[in-house]
């Protein structure tokens, strides 16, 4: 019997004051069985630093969310889409490979890669070539250690509270506060 993923609830007040977006988001996130919870945040950070696109994008009239996940590929970690349902914004999460970045930049209008973990300057290294043509994409790195703390934030049920300000995230809750400042790779 496969195993199921594991629902989290998080209420999250986002106070973006570079974009002058304010906003409160009750989202669902399923974690898949082999997902980790710093993955999952990374996540979640990734759709507080970019909520402000909906308005941007769509004049507020598209979704934000989070996509499928690691259960199908071929979907966004998270998405913002306009009401026609095309894809705007695509976000991944992780070190994708070179073909499904360019898949995502055939299918949006912009591409998000957010690496992770210790492994990612090695990842960067080895596709930087391969990806620097796409005119599409943006790779912001999050470092290991902040995704580590955003880790620890986790929890089944969480009020968080992002705020955005000179590009750097200040995300808190009852667990505590880490605050994330992604370096641009390109």
């Amino acid at each position: 019997m496969a195993i199921k993923s594991t629902i989290f609830k998080a209420n999250l007040s986002i106070a973006d004051i570079d974009h002058g977006y304010y906003a409160d988001h009750n989202l669902t996130l399923a974690r898949h069985p082999s997902e980790t919870d710093e993955r999952m945040m990374v996540r979640l950070v990734a759709l507080a630093l970019n909520a402000w696109q909906l308005q941007a994008l769509c004049n507020g009239d598209g979704t934000l969310g989070f996509g499928i996940g690691l259960s199908d590929p071929d979907d966004p970690d998270v998405h913002i889409t306009d009401y026609t349902g095309q894809k705007r914004l695509w976000i991944e999460v992780g070190q994708p490979e070179e073909k499904p970045i360019t898949k995502a930049c055939n299918k949006s209008d912009h591409v998000l890669v957010y690496p992770f973990n210790h492994a990612a300057h090695v990842w960067w290294k080895g596709i930087e070539g391969k990806v620097n043509r796409q005119d599409k994409l943006e790779v912001l790195y999050i470092d290991s250690e902040v995704a580590q703390q955003l880790g620890s934030l986790a929890e089944r049920s969480m009020q968080l509270q992002a705020t955005i300000q000179e590009g750097q995230l200040t995300l808190s809750s009852n667990q505590g506060m880490v605050v994330v400042e992604p370096t641009r790779w390109k």
